[in-house]
């Protein structure tokens, strides 16, 4: 392996950990078996369970492996911003910790960055282990009516319903799960809004790159595994509270009915309504989860 591999990465896949459980070895190990020249950028974001320090000790001698610790959560965007900063290869692989990409994949999505020059960002069908897809993989702006008609389950709303898509097609958002775009295309939208906690960046970064005249486009062709990430799990409170944050965030910067004041304030006390619901059926789902292996072991 010469010297300009290891200098010159086409490609620069930064994974952010916050207490992201043992998915994450197999994100990084699926990372690293790919053919395609990359670094992998892992930004720890204060995790506890001691993982990304492992990885790093365990691959001491791995060139492509480039551990930064922020030793606090800093959120998303702003820890994918950091790992940003320092990355090297010609394109930005946005990838979650229980994404789980192979080097086919990887390439499907360089080609389609190629064939299509004007594209500012590209995203991938995302999966559970049925291989049933996340229909946030295919998305639209999450406008006022939008967003209750998915609420309501009626009419066309923010995810795009149907059969997914057989090949490439554009999009007005993708899963921020997994992103590629051109360095210089993040680098002249200046990242993810760090604004956002957890969630909607993606859609905010899909909003802000078309904006700018770049394509969003979803390849089709490209299923990758994800998983449930471990703060999720263990955090849902708190995974809802950056949520809700962040619909309210993406609803000020972007929605016309923003501007009507009376219009903005049910908003704001609906996302809130919204939020509080929620929280009952999330502790009673973490108490089962957390009951469940002492069940198991009786």
């Amino acid at each position: 392996m010469n010297s300009a591999f290891q200098t010159t990465p086409l490609v620069s896949v930064i994974v952010v950990a916050a207490d992201s459980g043992p998915t994450l070895r197999e994100c990084v190990r699926r990372v690293m078996e790919c053919e395609v020249p990359l670094e992998l950028i892992l930004v720890d974001n204060g995790s506890s369970d001691g993982i990304p320090q492992a990885i790093e000790r365990a691959m001491q001698q791995e060139w492509r492996l480039r551990p930064v610790y922020n030793h606090a959560n800093l959120g998303f965007g702003p820890a994918v911003n950091r790992g940003a900063a320092q990355a090297r290869g010609e394109v930005l692989l946005i990838l979650n910790p229980d994404c789980m990409l192979d080097d086919a994949s990887l390439r499907r999505l360089l080609e389609l960055l190629k064939a299509h020059p004007k594209a500012g960002v590209v995203g991938a069908v995302v999966c559970d282990e049925q291989g049933a897809p996340d229909r946030a993989s295919y998305r639209r702006d999450p406008y006022l009516g939008r967003a209750l008609r998915s609420l309501m389950g009626q009419g066309e709303g923010v995810n795009i319903g149907g059969e997914m898509p057989a090949g490439p097609v554009r999009a007005e958002a993708v899963s921020g799960a997994l992103m590629a775009m051109p360095r210089v295309v993040f680098e002249n939208l200046r990242g993810f809004d760090e604004d956002y906690f957890l969630h909607c960046e993606d859609l905010d970064l899909c909003r802000r790159a078309r904006d700018a005249g770049y394509e969003v486009w979803l390849a089709g062709d490209v299923h990758v595994l994800h998983g449930k990430g471990g703060s999720s799990r263990h955090r849902p409170v708190f995974v809802s509270w950056h949520k809700h944050r962040g619909m309210w965030r993406w609803f000020r910067k972007f929605d016309p009915a923003a501007r009507n004041p009376a219009l903005s304030a049910v908003v704001w006390l609906g996302v809130w309504v919204h939020f509080l619901l929620k929280i009952p059926g999330q502790w009673l789902r973490l108490l089962r989860r957390k009951a469940a292996p002492v069940a198991g072991s009786a």
